[in-house]
């Protein structure tokens, strides 16, 4: 009599189990590939709606290591019993071949059934799948869990020994996925309107790393007016200006002792029956003074609080760099906004070559967002300040500098300042 034991299980209980397995472990792949492609901010939106679903989705979003440790265990466990079962079958047929026989029938049912098309089908309606399983999937956390969460103590344990740190993802990586988000946004080309609304959307980030320096109307382009000034002169500076408030001065233009408003002045020029005795004094508002390294989202949201437009731009010595208003923030968002009392000046005209005549006085951010282009807008704000920055000279006219990928050549200068140049990007110099 032998001592070893033989198990043979009837293939009519063998088969069914065999197919559980399969629907199973296809039921868990699926399931796995729902929660980690899930969009976390569409469910958010779901959920604020009123979608139930959408609600439990949530819920094994904020627990999703353990909700794939628990499908991924349950997988394991289905996909090695099917493998089991089958072998066992397939031994008592066809005794040691029947191992070869298991190993190729099995896996072939499992890679096909069990794990490309379940994962294929979830990953290509990734949403829509985790709000279908999502009620089954959290009885399988409710039942697998604890077994999940020991396995992934244990594996932590492991990668801790081999010097693997696992952290969840900081405030930085957050943002860089978000702008992997924006950049994708369109990118099937189907929408004529992707290129804007990508540029508004990085910009809308942006607003938390630039500055009030990097958008406000430097003092050489503002329009100061003098406070001891005649009324009469007063009004007529404010006509000639194409702006509603301007700052006036005291002795010297770094001493802005106020802001006039045209309509407050012009009221009260018509209510005193003409500007000879009204005084700027009783018109003029009190200047907002903020310091340039004010970052443009916190300058935004004082904009809102204090119901103002306007503000005065100083360094840290208190000295005047310029003026910044509600409007340059938003530019900074949509682009440039014109109406009809604006001085048109954009500074740039576009070549057939290819190359473009510039003012020194543009903004290098204006062009990277006009032409797609990839110029530092840390060094300067300016294209002539970029110039000057990697010249480390006041260049003379004529010269030809080349960084970048870029050829700046200095058409125009007035005093030190550059005023005109003409810039050929990468694509008209490899052109040539």
């Amino acid at each position: 009599m032998s001592g070893d034991i033989e198990l043979h299980l009837p293939v009519e209980i063998a088969a069914p189990a065999v197919v559980l397995c399969l629907a199973l472990g296809a039921y868990m792949s699926a399931a796995e590939t729902a929660i980690t492609g899930a969009s976390a901010p569409r469910m958010h939106r779901l959920e604020q709606q009123g979608n139930k679903r959408a609600a439990l989705v949530n819920r094994l979003l904020d627990r999703k290591d353990e909700a794939v440790s628990a499908v991924l265990l349950g997988n394991s466990v289905v996909n090695i019993l099917s493998a089991s079962l089958t072998t066992a079958v397939l031994t008592a047929l066809f005794g040691a071949a029947g191992v070869v026989y298991a190993t190729i029938f099995v896996g072939v049912l499992v890679v096909v059934f069990a794990e490309v098309m379940p994962k294929t089908w979830a990953l290509l309606r990734a949403d829509r799948v985790a709000l279908i399983l999502a009620p089954s999937i959290l009885f399988t956390v409710f039942l697998l869990g604890p077994i999940a969460r020991a396995v992934a103590w244990i594996s932590r344990g492991f990668l801790y020994l081999l010097g693997v740190r696992a952290h969840t993802a900081g405030a930085e990586e957050h943002a860089e996925l978000l702008r992997g988000a924006i950049e994708m946004h369109g990118e099937d080309k189907t929408d004529e309107d992707a290129p804007a609304e990508k540029a508004m959307l990085r910009s809308v980030l942006d607003l938390g790393d630039r500055t009030v320096a990097d958008v406000m109307t430097h003092r050489a382009n503002v329009v100061l007016i003098d406070a001891d000034a005649p009324t009469d002169d007063i009004v007529t500076q404010m006509l000639a200006a194409p702006y509603t408030r301007l700052p006036l001065y005291r002795g010297q233009p770094d001493n802005v002792v106020g802001v006039a408003h045209a309509k407050d002045l012009f009221r009260a020029v018509k209510a005193a029956g003409g500007p000879e005795t009204v005084k700027i004094a009783d018109v003029m508002t009190t200047p907002w003074f903020i310091p340039e390294s004010t970052i443009l989202f916190d300058q935004l949201e004082a904009f809102r609080a204090r119901h103002e437009h306007f503000a005065i731009v100083v360094d840290e010595y208190g000295a005047l760099r310029g003026i910044v208003t509600l409007e340059d923030i938003i530019e900074e968002i949509v682009g440039d906004i014109e109406d009809e009392h604006d001085v048109i000046r954009r500074g740039v005209v576009k070549r057939d070559d290819g190359s473009l005549i510039c003012q020194g006085t543009v903004p290098i951010r204006d062009l990277n967002r006009a032409y797609s282009w990839g110029l530092p807008e840390d060094v300067a704000t300016t294209i002539a300040g970029l110039v000057l920055h990697e010249a480390r000279r006041i260049p003379e006219v004529g010269q030809i500098y080349a960084f970048y990928g870029f050829r700046f050549e200095i058409l125009k200068r007035e005093g030190t300042r550059i005023a005109e140049l003409r810039i050929v990007p990468p694509a008209a110099i490899q052109a040539t």
